[in-house]
């Protein structure tokens, strides 16, 4: 079987949060399962293979966006590897320029995105800073609890071809609507850092799980669990609501 490969992309634009600690989260828990993971960090002059099974996008500032943008469009191997069935995760700045559109700067420039997202961003009228809690209802209809830090000024609307990754109780999410981050097709978008796949082990799954094609075997973790226990309980203690 040939190795899962693991596309990172522009981490020098779109890596100043730590996100790229969601590719080592896949690459480990691939490992821990005894599937054998290849993982490519391309930069911008490099070409992007269109061979990946998993593309990750995190966080970068304005120009970074832009600069991601006009590259990926170029190279164009991103919307083949996605028509060809790979998934693509997408993180707060990534998740944006996924969109048709978001805005820039102080005069809110709009900038054409990616189109891979029903999804448009503007500036909001507040800054989302701080611990989120958000449910996420798995495709076998079970329920689990999405944590993570949101900092981010856009805000995000949801069209009719995407739907909410989750539902928001603390935090504000896409837009202060009760919505948290986009699903289309194999193409998924969320706001929170952590990195978020580090904290959400069954979101790590699910990519992977969507990657693969098949159902994996769960890992049993009591030191993650109570971990994930503690991180819940303090956000609702310290009652985050905005």
């Amino acid at each position: 079987m040939k190795p899962i490969e693991i596309v990172l992309v522009y981490q020098s634009l779109l890596g100043i949060y730590g996100d790229r600690g969601n590719a080592m989260v896949l690459r480990r828990r691939l490992a821990w399962r005894g599937i054998e993971a290849r993982l490519i960090e391309v930069e911008p002059g490099d070409p992007l293979p269109a061979s990946g099974a998993i593309y990750l996008l995190g966080g970068g500032e304005d120009g970074a966006q832009v600069s991601a943008v006009r590259r990926l469009r170029e190279d164009g191997n991103l919307f083949r590897a996605i028509e060809g069935g790979a998934v693509l995760f997408a993180v707060c700045a990534g998740y944006q320029i996924t969109g048709h559109s978001f805005t820039i700067g102080e005069h809110d420039e709009v900038i054409e995105g990616l189109g891979l997202l029903d999804v448009t961003t503007r500036r909001g009228t507040e800054r989302a800073v701080g611990e989120s809690l958000s449910h996420w209802t798995r495709p076998d209809g079970t329920e689990s609890l999405i944590t993570g830090f949101e900092n981010h000024g856009g805000f995000t609307t949801l069209g009719p071809g995407a739907a909410p990754l989750a539902f928001v109780e603390i935090g504000v999410g896409n837009a202060n609507d009760g919505t948290e981050g986009a699903v289309q097709g194999r193409v998924i978008g969320a706001y929170p850092h952590g990195p978020i796949l580090a904290r959400n082990p069954e979101l790590a799954d699910h990519l992977l799980e969507l990657a693969l094609d098949r159902g994996l075997d769960p890992l049993p973790s009591t030191e993650l669990d109570e971990l994930r226990r503690q991180r819940i309980a303090a956000v609702r203690k310290a009652g985050l609501r905005r």
